[in-house]
């Protein structure tokens, strides 16, 4: 007698990305503001960084707030309904409650029903995470339409006294809706991490010796600080622009794609330099647009890459159809490109 097989599940053939949309807070911080916390000024972080400004989130605009304003926004422009959304992931290293993921909490308030709903820790390449993990949901029949959210709150971590990070980080969410497609939209997401390097970003003290020197804390003297996100710039640089270009390459040479025929380059907005080193390596036309949010808005981490392509295609800089090199990068180390078509 043979055994019992198990039905093999089945799904779209291929998956795109439906909508996009984003929120970023009311609050500008410019590189003024900044030069109050941190001896350096306006010239030296717009050189080094790129940044001229950034945005803070008040304290209503929570994690979760911040997500269902981006996720309203990308659902409306899918044309969908959200009781369709049969999976919510969001990606960010900024929701400050080790559980429940806040995923569940976003999911409930949009109204998508009993769609399974988790976190992810990716840091900057949270948001290609997402889109790999949709793509294979999409396709393996485990779900029709999937929410990624990349959202940070990084002005939570931030230590304006850090000469080395007080001026790089911002706040925002980004949000997409990926479905089924009649044809590839989501070329093969090449991603990894080197955990050899997960010292070079990092966050400065874990929860419980924040916490433990928190009880400890007896005298006018004493102070303890809360737990800020600090980088060894250089180390991450030179990580950045010489391994990240191999595989934004890859990237390429899995959808079958020349740098030539994109339609649009939007980076992990983490530096202007970095970028331009990865548009030289690349060998990127000049009639390429790319994605330079970071100028406006700071380094969003896992937000940074939705933001960045819903402000391109609301200013025109990037069309519905084109084909876009997306490439996430940070703590971990961890990594993830992928040639998408734009919604």
């Amino acid at each position: 007698m043979s055994k019992p097989q198990i039905r093999p599940a089945t799904g779209a053939q291929f998956s795109r990305i439906l909508g996009v949309g984003g929120y970023r807070p009311v609050r500008v911080i410019p590189n003024a503001e900044v030069l109050e916390w941190i001896d350096s000024s306006d010239e030296w972080i717009r050189t080094r960084s790129g940044i001229a400004e950034r945005r803070w989130a008040g304290p209503e605009e929570t994690v979760a707030e911040m997500s269902v304003q981006a996720a309203g926004k990308a659902i409306a422009q899918a044309g969908i309904d959200p009781a369709q959304i049969g999976g919510v992931i969001v990606a960010t290293v900024s929701h400050l409650k080790q559980t429940p993921a806040i995923a569940t909490e976003i999911a409930q308030r949009l109204g998508c029903g009993t769609a399974p709903a988790f976190d992810i820790s990716a840091a900057c390449a949270g948001f290609g995470y997402g889109l790999g993990l949709a793509d294979g949901m999409i396709r393996a029949g485990g779900a029709e339409y999937v929410l990624v959210i990349g959202v940070e709150r990084l002005s939570d971590l931030t230590d304006q006294s850090d000469r080395s990070t007080a001026f790089i980080f911002g706040d925002g969410a980004g949000a997409a809706i990926v479905g089924p497609s009649d044809t590839p939209g989501i070329g093969k997401v090449i991603w990894g991490s080197d955990g050899s390097q997960k010292d070079v970003i990092s966050q400065t003290q874990a929860w419980d010796t924040a916490f433990a020197k928190a009880d400890a804390v007896n005298g006018p003297g004493d102070e303890t600080k809360w737990p800020a996100l600090r980088m060894e710039g250089q180390t991450v640089f030179r990580w950045a622009v010489w391994e990240m270009a191999k595989v934004a390459q890859q990237a390429l040479d899995a959808a079958g794609i020349t740098a030539d025929q994109l339609g649009a380059f939007i980076p992990h907005q983490a530096n202007m330099r970095i970028t331009d080193a990865m548009i030289k390596a690349l060998k990127l036309p000049d009639s390429v647009p790319v994605a330079r949010d970071i100028s406006e808005t700071g380094n969003t981490s896992a937000a940074s890459i939705p933001l960045a392509m819903e402000r391109m295609l609301e200013s025109g800089e990037a069309r519905s159809g084109d084909l876009a090199l997306i490439i996430g990068f940070g703590a971990g180390l961890v990594y993830a490109a992928a040639v998408v078509t734009l919604p």
